[in-house]
């Protein structure tokens, strides 16, 4: 009887042990994950602040008469009075 006992105490230790590894190994593989994920996420932050520095920039460029004027000049083919354009049609 002592034998079965034993036998039973030590399954029974063997079982919770087994339950308590494997546990831990899936939150490890969770954590990791997640570590994976806070990286990735921090990364396409840093990103759209990049692209949110740029687009700050360009904000204040189109209000300047410089860009104004490129603008004029090469998208709707603006230019100033008595201002001479010559094409070079050669290409």
């Amino acid at each position: 009887m002592k034998k079965n006992q034993k036998i039973y105490k030590r399954l029974l230790i063997l079982g919770i042990a087994s339950y308590v590894i494997f546990t831990l190994v899936n939150q490890q593989k969770t954590l990791n994950q997640y570590s994976d994920n806070s990286r990735d996420l921090m990364s396409q932050i840093a990103e759209e602040k990049e692209y949110k520095e740029e687009l700050a920039k360009k904000k204040d460029d189109v209000t300047s008469l410089d860009f104004i004027e490129q603008t004029a000049r090469e998208k709707l083919d603006m230019y100033y009075p008595n201002e001479r354009v010559y094409v070079d049609r050669g290409m």
